[in-house]
């Protein structure tokens, strides 16, 4: 049995710089792990060849020991959304069922750089569109604590592979909630960091597009610390870069003193099933146990308005990355319909509508700022309902409210996407339904090494992921 594929990446990935462990047995581990375990939830796709990886693995052993970097031998599948050279970029669409990278996406780049050995990719949604992982290249990725269910997006396949332990870190993006939605539904972590601080690649519209970002998953947000000091860096040619942050938590994090503010489900403006308001308040009672003051907020802003706003800036950030697919008409008939609407209204948003998303966005940004005068960080849950089905393609209504766009039962998590705050994903047990639900972390813009020394005093404190795993065949 090979335990250390169970160790937070942290300690792996220390025991692989050292040379306490090969890469070659690392990798001869992990591969024998995923044939086993990776049938149940289709989670990691596109595994590349076994004897190029052991190879490559074994390059890596023959590095000196001081030369090696912070990923040294780890085996990482990416988001296929993503370009690593010489595998397939497929985003899900069987329009590019057959594309094939010539290079390296700039974070992968970042990745590689630091001695990642990348194992294949990471299941998604067509396009990352929706926070369901099914596509018609890939198929589904299903929940690894009931295979019924959805496993969440559009890092799913992400979310999936930890949990079943056969990768110890992924990356992941987020212009929703792709990060914190499937890190919620599958028991381990998932950080969005504060907009900017992972740049775009070069040349990448980053001007008006100010709701994506990359960033990590794992099962600690200590290992979430570990690949954003890999993720984080400045790029002069991209706007807007964030100042670099030391992502070396303290050996104690400690919440003790920190204000929390808890804003449920919004004042009812975001309905919530049954079951999740309550696994959120036990969260929060663990965080009052390590010395947090917790206080119940009202509102500070119209969801409504931020709603609208994060639709509005959302379809044109779609248009302008998709508009050639759609005006292609043969194309346009291979999108999924949810794509064809949203390129579409992008395509033809008048300007003022543009303007004032944009306004509402900079109001709640400086709404916002106020509050976190008061409050350290800000709470809500991850998601407004367990993993759903997984021959749905999406929710049509929660607790009894109709849903009325394919991602507006993800409503909760626009507070910190619209404005680019840093939050994290963290486990809050399970309901009774046995599904795992967690509850997001919210700091202010740039403070993200305090939302992570908080996520880890809170994981310490509670050790989800390792003492509640899913049932996994022997590997």
């Amino acid at each position: 049995m090979a335990e250390f594929l169970d160790w937070d990446a942290g300690k792996l990935a220390s025991a692989l710089r050292d040379g306490a462990l090969s890469a070659e047995t690392v990798m001869t581990a992990t591969l024998a792990r995923i044939e086993a375990r990776n049938p149940a939830v289709n989670a990691i796709v596109d595994v590349r060849d076994a004897e190029v990886l052991l190879a490559e693995a074994r390059d890596a052993d023959a590095v000196p020991v001081g030369a090696r970097g912070a990923l040294h031998g780890m085996p990482i599948a990416v988001k296929a959304l993503s370009d690593v050279k010489g595998m397939r970029t497929t985003e899900g669409s069987p329009l590019f069922a057959d594309r094939v990278a010539d290079s390296d996406s700039a974070f992968v780049a970042r990745m590689r750089a630091a001695g990642a050995i990348f194992i294949g990719k990471t299941n998604v949604p067509e396009f990352g569109l929706g926070s369901h992982s099914y596509n018609p290249v890939h198929g589904v990725t299903l929940n690894p604590y009931d295979a019924s269910r959805t496993a969440g997006g559009s890092s799913g396949g992400a979310g999936a592979a930890l949990a079943m332990n056969m990768v110890a870190l992924a990356d992941g993006s987020d212009m929703m909630g792709s990060l914190r939605n499937p890190a919620g539904w599958n028991n381990v972590y998932g950080f969005r960091p504060s907009w900017g601080m992972v740049p775009r690649a070069v040349g990448a519209e980053s001007f008006w597009h100010q709701l994506s970002t990359i960033g990590p998953m794992a099962r600690s947000p200590r290992d979430c610390a570990l690949l954003m000091s890999v993720l984080a860096e400045i790029e002069p040619g991209v706007p807007f870069n964030m100042s670099a942050q030391d992502w070396s938590l303290p050996e104690a994090c400690s919440v003790a003193g920190a204000k929390v503010g808890w804003l449920g489900d919004w004042g009812g403006a975001m309905p919530m099933e049954a079951g999740i308001l309550p696994l959120c308040e036990a969260g929060l009672k663990v965080l009052r146990e390590l010395g947090a003051e917790v206080e119940n907020i009202t509102p500070p802003f119209d969801a409504e308005a931020m709603f609208r706003s994060w639709s509005d800036l959302r379809a044109f950030a779609l248009a302008g990355e998709l508009a050639d697919l759609y005006e292609d008409k043969v194309k346009r008939t291979r999108l999924k319909p949810a794509a064809q609407w949203e390129i579409r209204r992008g395509m033809e948003m008048a300007a003022m509508d543009l303007h004032k998303a944009t306004k509402v966005r900079s109001d709640w940004f400086a709404t916002a700022a106020k509050l976190f005068e008061t409050y350290q960080v800000l709470v809500l849950p991850v998601a407004q309902m367990f993993p759903f089905p997984a021959d749905w393609d999406w929710p049509k209504e929660i607790a009894g409210v109709v849903m009325d766009t394919y991602h507006r039962w993800m409503q909760v998590m626009v507070p910190a996407s619209l404005i680019g705050l840093p939050a994290i994903s963290v486990p809050v047990g399970f309901g009774e339904n046995g599904l795992p639900m967690g509850m997001q972390i919210i700091g202010a813009k740039g403070k993200d090494a305090r939302v992570l020394e908080i996520a880890q005093a809170y994981h310490t404190a509670t050790l989800w992921p390792s003492k509640r795993r899913p049932p996994v065949p022997r590997a």
